[in-house]
This record gives C-alpha cells, sequence and structure tokens, in this order.
C-alpha cells in the first residue's frame, strides 16, 4: 500500500550521523528520507505537519527488550510491546530471545519477525539464543537464524558460563557480521543474591550480589573478543569497574559496544528500600558511584548505547516477597523522559549526545538500518517535545504490566509523533 508523503515543517533537526542541529524541514516520501532543507515544497496529497518547537531526530532503536512472546503472553505480546515502543519514540526495538521456547532456531527468529510485522507499530528485529535452549551446552546454527533475520545472537537472561562456548560464539558470530550480545553474570558470586550486596542490603537482610559478579565475565569476554576479533557488546553496564574495563578494551581496539539502561543512570540500591519489588532488577542497582561513573561512561562514549531492558512481569509476580519476586522492570515508555531529566537536564549530555545514544549508536551497534536521516534512508523518525512536565502515570502505559519505580515522577521531555517507514505509528495528539 502506498504510503503518503510527509512534510514535517519548522522543527529543529537533531542529527548526529550528519552533524545537524538547526531548524529545517524533512520531507519523507515512499518510506524514505527524501529531503531535508528550508522551505521545502510539499507534494501533491502530502500530510504537512507543523513541528515548531519540537525535535526531529532519526527513529530512536533500543537494543535490548523483553516482548515474552511465546510463553509468557500474561506479561507482554510482540503487539503490545511494539505498540508501547512506538509510545516512548522508538521505531525500532531488539527483542530478547529468553521466552518459552527460546528463540534458538531459524522457525522461532521468523515468527518474531512476523509477529513485529504484524504488529504494525515499532519495527521488532529478533535476537538468536547463543546456546541451544540457553542450556550453555551446544553453540545453536547462528547462521540459519541470521538468514532468517537475527540481528545478534544473545543468551540474556542467563551468561555464557563457559569460556570456550563463548569463543566459539565469538568467532562464528564474526563469520555472519554480527555482534554477540552478553549478559555478564559469574552465577557463583550473585546465586541467591536479590540486590546489590552493600549496606543497603546488609540493613534489609537481603543477600546481595557484589559488582565483581558482572566484572569478572565483563574481564573474561572483553579478553576473548580481543583473542577472536569478534564482535562483543555488553548488555546494561551497572559498576564503575565494568565502565573502566570497557574503556580500558576500547582504547587497545577490542571491538566492544556497551549499553546502559535509564534505571541504572539514575536510581541506586537507595531505591529497594521498604522491599520494593519494582526496583528489583538484574543487575541490580548499585552504588551512587556506580551510578555516577554508568553516567560518566555515557558522556564520553565508553557506553555508545542507552537501551532500557524492558522486562514487563504481571502485578501478582511482583507482589511477593522481595526474594520470589522476578528481576526486572518496564522502560519503553520512560526512557526518553528519564534520559533528557537525568542526562540532558543535568548536564551530563547535549540533545546532540543524547540522539547519538539513543539512535545512531544503537544502529552502529548491531548494524541496523536507520540511525541517520539522509535522503535515501529509511524514513523513520522520532518527533519529540524536548521540554514538556509531565507526570508517569503507569495506567496510562500501552504495555500489559506496570512494573516500574518511577510512578509518580515527574519528567521533562516526550515522545510526540513516532514515524516507522513513512508512515505514523504514533501520534500522542490524535491516540
Amino acid at each position: 500500500m502506498a504510503v503518503r508523503p510527509i512534510l514535517l515543517r519548522g522543527g529543529r533537526v537533531v542529527d548526529p550521523s550528519q552533524r545537524l542541529d538547526e531548524v529545517l524541514d524533512v520531507l519523507l516520501v515512499g518510506g524514505e528520507v527524501a529531503r531535508i532543507g528550508r522551505d521545502l515544497e510539499a507534494p501533491e496529497g502530502a500530510e504537512v505537519r507543523r513541528v515548531d518547537g519540537l525535535v526531529v531526530c532519526p527513529g530512536l532503536i533500543d537494543l535490548h527488550v523483553h516482548l515474552r512472546e511465546p510463553g509468557f503472553e500474561h506479561k507482554e505480546t510482540i503487539q503490545t510491546g511494539a505498540r508501547a515502543a512506538a509510545a516512548g519514540g522508538f521505531t525500532a526495538v531488539c527483542a530478547m530471545p529468553n521466552t518459552d521456547p527460546p528463540i534458538d532456531d531459524p522457525a522461532a527468529v521468523g515468527f518474531v519477525l512476523a509477529e513485529g510485522m504484524r504488529a504494525g507499530a515499532a519495527r521488532v528485529y529478533p535476537v538468536g539464543c547463543v546456546s541451544v535452549g540457553q542450556k550453555g551446552e551446544r553453540l545453536t546454527e547462528i547462521g540459519e537464524m541470521v538468514d532468517a533475520g537475527a540481528v545478534a545472537i544473545s543468551d540474556d537472561g542467563q551468561p555464557v558460563a563457559d569460556s570456550g562456548l563463548m569463543r566459539l560464539a565469538l568467532e562464528y558470530a564474526q563469520t555472519f557480521g554480527i555482534p554477540v550480545a552478553d549478559h555478564c553474570e559469574d552465577k557463583g558470586l550473585s546465586r541467591g543474591g536479590s540486590m546489590h550486596e552493600g549496606v543497603v542490603s546488609a540493613r534489609l537482610g537481603l543477600i546481595g550480589i557484589p559488582g565483581a559478579a558482572e566484572d569478572t565475565i565483563v574481564a573474561r569476554d572483553l579478553m576473548l573478543a580481543e583473542l577472536t576479533g569478534g564482535r562483543i557488546h555488553i548488555q546494561h553496564v551497572s559498576t564503575r569497574r565494568s565502565v573502566e574495563l570497557i574503556r580500558e578494551a576500547k582504547a587497545r581496539g577490542v571491538r566492544v559496544t556497551a549499553e546502559a539502561t535509564p534505571h541504572h543512570f539514575t536510581l541506586t540500591d537507595e531505591a529497594v528500600d521498604g522491599y520494593r519489588t519494582e526496583a528489583k532488577v538484574n543487575p541490580p542497582l548499585r552504588t551512587a558511584d556506580d551510578r555516577d561513573a554508568v553516567r560518566e561512561g555515557i558522556a564520553d562514549g565508553t557506553l555508545d548505547c542507552i537501551a532500557t531492558d524492558h522486562a514487563p512481569h504481571h502485578y501478582d509476580e511482583k507482589e511477593q516477597a522481595f526474594d520470589d519476586a522476578p528481576f526486572g522492570l518496564i522502560g519503553l515508555e520512560t526512557a526518553l523522559g528519564l534520559a533528557i531529566t537525568e542526562l540532558v537536564g543535568k548536564g551530563v549530555l547535549t540533545l546532540m549526545d543524547l540522539v547519538d545514544r539513543m539512535s545512531c549508536g544503537p544502529a552502529r551497534a548491531f548494524n541496523l538500518p536507520g540511525g541517520t536521516l539522509r535522503p535515501g534512508s529509511p524514513a523513520d523518525v522520532t518527533v519529540f517535545d524536548p521540554a514538556e512536565e509531565w507526570i508517569v502515570d503507569p495506567n496510562t502505559f500501552l504495555s500489559k504490566s506496570r512494573n516500574t519505580p518511577f510512578a509518580g515522577w515527574k519528567l521533562t521531555g516526550r515522545a510526540v509523533l513516532t514515524i516507522v517507514g513513512g508512515r505514523v505509528v504514533w501520534d500522542r495528539e490524535r491516540r
């Protein structure tokens, strides 16, 4: 079906891929960016949208979401997750494979891809498992999954404990030009833990997870990436030492990218006080020093990407005792507001930097279409108001789940319009 041309007139175009930050018009035709300039003429039949005072940027991309389908549709589905992503300003998301059954073969990859297309909202890119059944024993058929549409491999939710298997994964993934997305956790150090190991865990009487549980696997896998020449992507970085290790590896030329989540650059383990299960995540919220180091890593580019680790859970599951409640919180509909409030508003990032970490950087890390508004690129565009103040109300979320520690927070910055392939998939004024 033909896509009606769209002319976005008078917005502040912020595109790090072209070093653009000025008031311009953006014309989208045939699912592509046609032109950027001043006083562009609207083609016949085009929809003209005034976006004065708003930021127009390459579509935001989230490399790390859990859409729960197949197997856990009571928490989220590909359709509800893709719609929540669009409402948050994301034009594309990468779906983690820890479903039931796991996404560990071409048929499962094809299912996620097909359901994502059927949702008609944000693009959904499947990530396949590193190991069959996520058991950490045998490598999946990586090439067949890539042919079916997988953009990366990961056993996220579980670490790859076997160093030999991780080495093989990096070698084989290199053959197919994709990264290994790495959940860094030494289970021998984290076993039984439910929050960060420190003063707060001691006060609450909870078993803690030391920062070393992450740091040791980050160090191991950076060395394996250096050994193999493979591409590694470190997920949800949460400790100062991990940031330092990644920075040092990049200086040596290791092919590593890394992500930070809004909750890790915003909250500390103090958020768990009162046994608040909505603040129970893995890796756990850590100290103020760790949080500050994550911010520093985002600011200097050590951490290339901001990703949500969107992890929906049903209300009843999170209402259990703290030790029994599952790890995870939702993030698709609060990520942009938190990033603007906590990073741009506090002088950690410029708007140009923010768009790089939420669009261009993710596109580079996983070799995805998008991340630019260059003419001829996909017409995936996010339009947001960087100054709008709003209160987080989980009851208005499009996600199926409500497990967020940010309910009631006052944030600045919100998506107004999300365009995928030249088609409006989210319009807050017409929702």
